[in-house]
């Protein structure tokens, strides 16, 4: 059965997680999450993606993402290969890191961002890392220290958040500091991660698990993204981007003129999935510096490499999703 295509429309909040594959562990130290969040940070930057709050677990971590120039799936790809290869490196391990698919769920703003951010800080208590909210206050590896002035991560959007609790920062912080022991007790909130979103109203119909948000919202949402679908193909820097990720090269491996059999296998690549997505020959030769018959030969390999070797599968599955 095939997956349900993502909603990434740019401006929207998205609730971000991703765990470990085999829910084996993706942070094994402080190396590890610094490493992480200095990432995690320059990237937000580059890309000029807000966050509203995050929190590292051992084997999973949470977002609250508002993406603005680029696509949620673009920085997601940017931020978890980058981190998977020096993950890999520095502990000698191969393979992947993270579940083949991260869930990501889009928010009703205002009705649900300030839940959200008070489920998401509230993680590393929930999960035994912390044993009250005074130690939650000092957490150097969640959004909530930054809130309260212990930690900073210079990027994360903490002013946006505290201007909801109050005029002053001593106010806004007293009062978002109640809101979150308010919500010490209230459990798993299954709701606000779309795991109760699945069960049927009393009208008989399904509620649609990528969505958190009321009916109006989501329905506005859902055709907004049909139509976005029936116009949009993948674009060709993407494929470009995940086959580069999966055969672990750069865009400048890309385009040297070295013949190594991992390159052309790169390009034959390429080429299939682009010209299978609907993309011009022209365009295709344009962007990875081949003629218009050296495309053509090279999608024709690609389809073979894709026959021959499954296992690529898996990493190249993303291109669809």
């Amino acid at each position: 059965m095939p997956r349900t295509a993502r909603i990434d429309i740019p401006h929207l909040l998205q609730h971000v997680i991703v765990r470990g594959n085999e829910r084996r562990a993706i942070f094994v130290d402080d190396d590890d999450r610094r490493y992480f969040v200095k990432r995690f940070s320059a990237l937000l930057v580059a890309t000029e993606t807000e966050c509203l709050a995050w929190a590292l677990l051992d084997n999973h971590f949470h977002l609250l993402l508002r993406p603005h120039k680029v696509s949620l799936g673009a920085f997601m790809r940017r931020l978890l290969t980058g981190y998977a290869v020096t993950f890999n490196r520095r502990h000698r391990r191969t393979g992947h890191l993270f579940q083949n698919r991260y869930k990501s769920v889009v928010c009703e703003e205002e009705t649900y961002l300030l839940e959200l951010v008070r489920y998401i800080h509230l993680n590393p208590l929930r999960a035994g890392i912390v044993s009250t909210v005074d130690q939650l206050d000092a957490y150097p590896w969640c959004g909530h220290a930054a809130l309260m002035g212990h930690e900073n991560m210079f990027e994360q959007a903490a002013n946006e958040v505290l201007s909801r609790f109050g005029k002053t920062i001593k106010t806004a912080r007293n009062n978002y500091r109640r809101f979150i022991e308010d919500g010490v007790t209230l459990g798993r909130r299954d709701e606000l991660v779309g795991l109760a979103r699945n069960k049927k109203d009393e009208d008989g119909m399904g509620r649609d698990a990528r969505v958190l948000g009321n009916d109006d919202f989501t329905e506005e949402l859902l055709q907004q993204t049909e139509e976005e679908q029936l116009t949009t193909k993948v674009p060709l820097e993407k494929i470009i981007e995940t086959v580069c990720a999966v055969l672990d090269l750069t865009m400048e491996d890309l385009l040297s003129p070295a013949r190594s059999q991992q390159i052309a296998q790169a390009r034959s690549l390429i080429c299939y999935l682009a010209f299978s997505g609907g993309h011009s020959g022209v365009a295709i030769a344009r962007k990875l510096h081949l003629t218009g018959s050296a495309v053509s030969i090279a999608a024709r390999r690609g389809k073979e490499v894709i026959g021959r070797h499954p296992e690529l599968s898996q990493g190249l599955q993303t291109i669809l999703t």
